[in-house]
């Protein structure tokens, strides 16, 4: 095996009752949920546990769920002794990975998405902002299909650039279709408009920046151990004073994921394990290259079916 990669996901993959397994059966899985629980005063365990989804999907719920399933599920990688040589987080996922870099401790890492996900809530008002990923056209074009539309005075900027052929859009809810609208003309396959409560990742996301930067200023964040790549730039940062930096400009910048996975493969990843929830960023992994190994770990027998094929193919 050559070096491996910790993927961490983001919003959009969480379900109602994950992680149940680990805490039916994995002692210290079950803790990190409860710690969770703890940090944040309310029953996110419950929430997670029972649903109803409307509740789970709001981003103030979402976003430190989708963090404690992933450094839940951590717990177990971590027992069996496997080591990450890189991390990277999709979004929100980006907080999982710095807790796995030993940057962030996990109570604050949810304390902080918490915060991130009330104040992106309120950034714009609900209905105003949306998002929508455009299948079938590459960067330069959709960038371009943008900017006809910001000539009309709308706002609308690339968001996630996930894979090929597979790029999120956001900024107003005009500003969206009408980019959209362009982007069919260019060619696109299909525009598909997004259940998102705002226009994540775009300029409109400036005031969120800003007391999100208040937030972080109260935490302890550390130099991280494991070189974590960052959305913003596709590179590693690993010193707190940048870490802090690039997590603040990531709420209104592009998440450059189809870069960051690029730039591991160029640094010798060759194994890519999604730690936490659903599937989603092993199945860009092999989009954007279809040799890289990728799995994804939720819970024991998943860990087990992975070491299995690991050790198949060592053989």
């Amino acid at each position: 095996m050559g070096k491996v990669a910790f993927l961490f996901p983001g919003q959009g993959s969480q379900a109602v009752g994950m992680g149940q397994n680990l805490r039916n059966s994995e002692e210290k899985s079950q803790q990190i949920f409860k710690r969770a629980d703890k940090k944040l005063e309310y029953n996110l365990t419950d929430i997670i546990e029972n649903g109803p989804e409307e509740t789970l999907r709001r981003t103030e719920h979402t976003q430190p769920a989708l963090v404690t399933m992933s450094v839940a599920t951590l717990e177990l990688l971590k027992e069996q002794g496997i080591k990450a040589d890189f991390v990277a987080g999709h979004s929100l996922g980006e907080y999982s990975a710095l807790v796995a870099a030993g940057a962030l401790s996990f109570e604050d890492a949810v304390y902080a998405v918490r915060n991130r996900g009330l104040f992106m809530e309120d950034a714009v008002p609900f209905g105003e902002g949306a998002m929508a990923a455009v299948l079938g056209l590459d960067r330069k074009e959709l960038q371009v299909a943008c900017e006809k539309a910001q000539s009309e005075g709308y706002v609308v900027e690339l968001a996630n650039i996930n894979c090929p052929g597979q790029i999120v859009i956001s900024g107003t809810a005009q500003g969206v279709e009408l980019a959209g609208g362009y982007a069919k003309e260019a060619g696109a396959k299909r525009v598909l408009p997004l259940q998102v409560s705002g226009p994540f990742h775009s300029s409109l996301m400036k005031p969120c920046a800003k007391r999100l930067g208040d937030v972080l200023a109260t935490l302890d964040v550390r130099d991280a151990k494991v070189p974590v790549i960052a959305n913003v730039t596709a590179k590693e940062v690993t010193s707190a004073a940048e870490i802090k930096e690039r997590l603040i400009e990531q709420v209104y910048s592009p998440v450059l994921w189809e870069d960051s996975i690029s730039y591991l493969l160029e640094q010798g990843v060759d194994t890519f394990i999604e730690v936490g929830s659903g599937n989603v960023l092993t199945g860009l992994v092999k989009k954007i290259n279809r040799r890289a190994l990728a799995f994804a770990v939720s819970d024991r027998e998943s860990l087990e079916k992975m070491l299995e094929k690991l050790e198949g193919g060592n053989k």
